[in-house]
């Protein structure tokens, strides 16, 4: 598993704050997963960010979840959200699931369509899946522990994977390359150690990834820039470190992705949990 490709859980929650949480391993590379349960029955309003990870969320409870984001609000049971371009928010009561987050190259793997088609957006898994993700939940929901619902989980996940073409070298060593240098890379540089045009880069890069060579970037980049605002870094200290021209340019990414000031995000980054 690749830390920095799979990223943190938006349900990302402590046991003091009423949750029950059952992390699993996983049997592919770039695959995190974990159970979550509302423990104390407190509801659930969370705010999550834009990070460099596809994520899967299968609800097993019996009320689904709403889901708020810049491509409309959506009650879902269970749904995949994308390379997403801006923050959602998510609202629930009684919030039981398990929550699978996915490299761009396991996403690629499982998912079973192009991310080019998911188009940034939290789509409903039904609506992905069909027939599979509904029995799936059906079996999960049936489990008498989390220990075996993640084995589930885990098991439907590598049969996916296991029929599925693999991402293109050229794409996998130009998203490595992003993640390793934190967005900070030329699309002109990707293309050259890739022996390709920038059009085919784009091309490739943008069908198998769902998002083009320059806006992965810009993500990988950005959730540096969380990660530190909410670790308590300043602006200013933080557009130096992240390879931002200036700090203008961070506020720009930074109310473009999260759709507040740097300053407000420090106190909300739910991504760098």
């Amino acid at each position: 598993m690749h830390r920095n490709e799979a990223g943190p859980a938006p349900f990302a929650r402590d046991a003091e704050d009423g949750w029950e949480v059952a992390p699993g391993s996983a049997s592919l590379d770039g695959v995190r997963m974990a159970g979550f349960r509302d423990r104390a029955a407190a509801g659930l309003d969370l705010r999550v960010l834009p990070q460099p990870a596809v994520v899967v969320v299968i609800g097993l409870g019996d009320d689904p979840v709403r889901v708020e984001s810049a491509t409309g609000d959506r009650t879902l049971r269970s749904f995949v959200a994308a390379l997403t371009p801006g923050p959602a928010r998510i609202r629930g009561e009684r919030v039981e699931c398990v929550e699978v987050t996915l490299s761009p190259r396991a996403a690629y793997a499982v998912l079973g369509v192009s991310p080019r088609e998911l188009d940034g957006a939290i789509t409903s898994l039904e609506d992905l899946w069909g027939h599979r993700e509904r029995h799936l939940r059906e079996r999960l929901a049936a489990a008498a522990t989390w220990q075996e619902r993640l084995t589930l989980t885990d098991a439907f996940l590598t049969r996916r994977a296991a029929p599925a073409p693999a991402m293109t070298p050229e794409v996998a060593a130009a998203w490595e390359t992003i993640v390793r240098s934190s967005g900070r890379v030329r699309v002109a540089d990707l293309a050259a150690s890739c022996g390709w045009s920038r059009k085919k880069l784009w091309s490739r890069f943008s069908d198998q990834i769902g998002l083009t060579p320059k806006r992965a970037a810009m993500l990988v980049r950005f959730d540096r820039a969380a990660r530190a605002l909410s670790a308590g870094e300043n602006p200013s200290d933080t557009a130096l470190a992240c390879g931002y021209v200036d700090q203008p340019h961070l506020h720009r990414d930074v109310q473009a992705l999260a759709g507040c000031t740097p300053g407000a995000l420090a106190g909300t980054a739910t991504s760098a949990a």
